[in-house]
């Protein structure tokens, strides 16, 4: 530290340019942190804002959600409900102005700012509109924003519920409880589906809390190890069950880290779920946030965890770097085999692998890139100035007119992509050129780039699945917004066909779980 305040010292008085002081100590911060691992971060009094919404889900604002495309901020998605969709802003419209100030130029995050403030105070939003000649005026107060954290739940079949849970806030446990007793209300569920895919995680107790509504009082879930004594801890059901009786089928994917694998692992463990989709992200630490001063926070990892089997499910090992500062992850032949309480084998050291792995068999076609390029999005755009209504997300189907227009709107758009084998294909003749095999090549060379230049009409035809569910999707949301997006992906679900088959009357869950009957 003296080293460090002396060299400070001596580029004050004599570096040749006037310091950032603010600048070059966060660098200096960043930097060192980064060398330990990618949670535990330094998070200053200006994104203290964040660092609320990340564990409450809650903010001031006018609820929704922005980006960038070209120069212009737009918004992207209105949340249902909130003051934005109330006041009539739309998906597509380009901001001009918040409260009088000139976005041009500004980034997302700067433009963010502007539009989030204290609950209550009038916010007046200038627009940009597709069909309108003049920019559109927009007066409306800021409210606070409770993104719940449960995004979707409906009955999905006979005596089956679905519960999506998007993120572990404070509000995840108990709404998690209503969204399942309303089903179990007005629908009589026997079986569960609880969708955990692409959740980053967030609160351990309100994992734990969750867990403690399907298996008895005071049972292990998660246990906490670390250098300081005050980091160990046993987490354990707090109450007795309210579903005892429901059968379980977690849905996980690759994205599903730290709180989704506790709920997904303990559960796995206990024998008290079938966990179905892809093996999970791998994160067994645990961070706490301590005030720093100055209204800053570390974000800090303070122990590993524990799932009930004794195992811990991390995949990297940020303890053993290479000598270029890189990790990796921990090699199955490392990792050692415990048993779940019914006598399954389960590993650690690599997340959750599923009881039944579904494999997403769809490849990087000229769908990704169309969506890359925004086109989903801008088409959609125009599509609702043409289209007032249109059916339910649940029956809704794009028309092969709309397709066709679609289409016609891509060449329009005088639309083309660079494949990734077409950039590998550029690396490897720029490699045979300095190699001097390029000439010797010629022939083939030529042959190869003439079969990776995209056949824009052919690629569209042959993956015309895939683009037809993307484009359903952009313009449902424009009606039906995000529940609508959810009600229309699990028509084509497979993790989700995989669960029913799982759950139906003599499907696979008892035999799964070695449970008896």
């Amino acid at each position: 530290m003296s080293i460090f305040n002396s060299l400070f010292r001596e580029l004050d008085m004599y570096y040749v340019d006037t310091l950032n002081y603010d600048k070059v100590v966060k660098t200096a911060i960043d930097k060192m942190l980064e060398k330990l691992d990618p949670y535990t971060v330094y998070i200053p009094e200006s994104e203290t804002d964040d660092l609320k919404f990340m564990t409450t889900g809650e903010y001031a604002g006018i609820g929704a959600m922005i980006m960038k495309i070209d120069k212009d901020i737009l918004v992207s998605e209105p949340y249902e409900g909130m003051p934005a969709q109330r006041n009539d802003v739309r998906a597509g419209d380009i901001i001009l102005e918040v409260d009088g100030k000139n976005v041009a130029g500004l980034t997302v995050s700067q433009v963010s700012s502007l539009l989030k403030g204290t609950q209550n105070t009038v916010i007046k939003i200038k627009l940009k509109r597709l069909g309108e000649k003049k920019p559109i005026e927009k007066e409306f107060k800021r409210e606070k924003i409770q993104v719940n954290p449960v995004g979707y739940s409906a009955l999905v079949a006979d005596k089956v519920g679905y519960v999506l849970l998007n993120e572990f806030t404070d509000r995840a446990a108990i709404e998690v409880k209503s969204a399942v007793e309303d089903l179990l209300k007005q629908h009589k569920i026997e079986s569960l589906v609880l969708d955990v895919r692409n959740n980053g995680g967030g609160l351990v107790d309100e994992a734990v809390k969750i867990v403690g509504y399907f298996v008895p009082k005071g049972t292990d879930v998660v246990t906490t190890k670390g250098k300081n004594i005050d980091a160990d801890r046993t987490y354990k059901t707090p109450s007795e069950p309210i579903f005892p009786q429901l059968k379980i089928v977690v849905l996980t994917n690759r994205s599903s880290a730290s709180a989704s694998e506790i709920l997904a692992g303990s559960f796995q463990d206990m024998d008290r779920a079938v966990i179905v989709g892809e093996r999970t992200f791998g994160k067994g630490l645990v961070q706490n946030i301590r005030p720093v001063g100055y209204g800053g926070h570390l974000k800090v990892t303070t122990a590993k965890y524990y799932i009930p089997s004794g195992r811990c499910i991390q995949a990297i090992d940020y303890s053993h770097r290479n000598d270029d500062g890189s990790v990796g992850h921990i090699p199955d032949s490392l990792t050692s085999e415990f048993l779940t309480r019914n006598g399954r084998k389960v590993r650690d050291g690599g997340g959750i692998v599923p009881d039944t792995i579904t494999k997403d068999d769809r490849k990087l076609n000229i769908a990704y890139y169309i969506y890359a390029q925004n086109l989903y999005f801008d088409f959609a755009t125009t599509y609702v100035l043409t289209h007032p209504t249109i059916a339910s997300a649940a029956d809704f189907v794009l028309s092969d007119e709309d397709f066709k227009a679609f289409t016609n709107y891509l060449v329009e758009k005088k639309f083309t992509y660079t494949s990734q084998t077409e950039k590998y294909y550029d690396q490897l003749f720029e490699m045979a050129q300095n190699e001097n095999l390029d000439k010797r090549a010629k022939d083939e060379f030529a042959a190869l780039k003439a079969k990776l230049v995209p056949d824009i009409a052919k690629s569209i035809e042959e993956n015309k699945d895939d683009v037809k569910e993307l484009l359903s999707l952009e313009i449902i949301k424009r009606y039906y917004f995000q529940k609508g997006d959810i009600q229309y992906s699990l028509k084509t679900d497979n993790d989700l066909k995989a669960a029913l088959q799982i759950l139906k009357p003599g499907g696979e869950y008892l035999k799964i779980l070695h449970t008896k009957n």
